[in-house]
C-alpha cells in the first residue's frame, strides 16, 4: 500500500489446548523457527518469540495489510500441522481457542523483549494464569473467568 506508514507493536499470547505442558525444550527452538517463518512469509516483522511448556509469547510489528486474527489463525494452524507432522507429542497437538493481544509503544520494546526472553525464569515464580490475568488487569480488560484459557493452577 503506497503512502501507508505504521508501527504497530503487538504482543501475542496463546496456550496449548488443555493447558498441557507439552512444549519440550528439545523441540521448542525448531517450533519458534517455524513460527518465525510463518510470520516472515506473511511479510510481518518478528521482534521476539519465546514461551513456556504450555504457552507462547510473540512480539511483532504488524503491518496494516493483514488482520491480527488472520495472522494468529495462520500461525496456530500451520504450527499445529508442523508439530503433528514431526510427531513431537504423543497425542494430537493443538492450541486452545483464542489469544491475548496487547499493544506497546516503541519506548516499551526493550522491556517487553526482555520479559519475553526470560519466560522460563519468570515462570519459576508465577503461573501462566497469574501472568495472563495480570496482563488483562494491566490493560483494564473486563473478562469472565469461564472464557479464559483452561488453566492448571498447580503448574509453574
Amino acid at each position: 500500500m503506497p503512502n501507508t506508514f505504521s508501527k504497530i507493536y503487538i504482543h501475542l499470547i496463546f496456550a496449548v489446548k488443555g493447558r498441557h505442558g507439552i512444549i519440550q525444550k528439545s523441540w521448542e527452538t525448531d517450533l519458534f523457527k517455524y513460527i518465525t517463518g510463518i510470520i516472515t512469509n506473511k511479510n510481518q516483522k518478528l521482534l521476539a518469540i519465546n514461551g513456556y511448556k504450555d504457552h507462547i509469547h510473540i512480539l511483532l510489528n504488524i503491518k496494516p495489510n493483514i488482520s491480527l486474527s488472520d495472522l494468529v489463525r495462520d500461525i496456530k494452524n500451520n504450527s499445529t500441522k508442523y508439530i503433528n507432522n514431526k510427531k513431537y507429542t504423543k497425542g494430537k497437538f493443538s492450541w486452545q481457542e483464542g489469544f491475548g493481544a496487547f499493544s506497546y509503544s516503541e519506548s516499551q520494546l526493550p522491556n517487553i523483549i526482555k520479559y519475553i526472553n526470560n519466560q522460563k525464569e519468570h515462570h519459576k515464580r508465577r503461573t501462566f494464569k497469574e501472568e495472563y490475568q495480570k496482563f488483562l488487569e494491566k490493560y483494564k480488560i473486563n473478562y469472565d473467568e469461564k472464557y479464559l484459557f483452561n488453566f492448571n493452577d498447580n503448574d509453574k
